[in-house]
């Protein structure tokens, strides 16, 4: 069974920091990409972020370049999002996520989010003006 444990989310400032973090368990892919997507208030979910375990290549969403920064922990079972700079418009609940990258060999965060698998239950991260 798949498992998440996810932590980090909360209310700041805009311009404060917040780092996520998603220690994830229980699937046996060859090799993954584990990451973030959010859900903003009355909007379509948008992925956001993620590292390939392999090789530990990183993608983002174009909003939050220069902003946000994944990572994996060396025992590749915990990965974390670190967000500065944070702005109102990236108020959302934030998901971790796997996906196996197998059936894709130009892996890209669009793949990520074609590919998805599993999720954890969400953290909120809300940012106040």
């Amino acid at each position: 069974e798949v498992h998440f444990v996810e932590s980090g989310g909360g209310l700041v400032q805009a311009g404060g920091s917040l780092r996520l973090s998603c220690a994830a368990s229980g699937f046996t892919y060859d090799d993954y990409a584990i990451g973030w997507f959010r859900q903003p208030p009355t909007k379509e979910r948008e992925v956001v972020s993620c590292i390939v375990k392999s090789d530990g290549t990183t993608y983002y969403k174009d909003s939050v370049k220069g902003r946000f920064a994944v990572s994996i922990a060396n025992d590749k079972d915990t990965a974390y999002l670190q967000m500065n700079g944070l702005k109102p418009e990236d108020t959302a609940v934030y998901y971790c996520a796997v996906a196996p990258t197998t059936y894709e060999s130009n892996w890209s965060l669009t793949a990520f989010g074609r590919f998805l698998e599993h999720w954890g239950q969400g953290t909120p991260v809300t940012v106040s003006s």
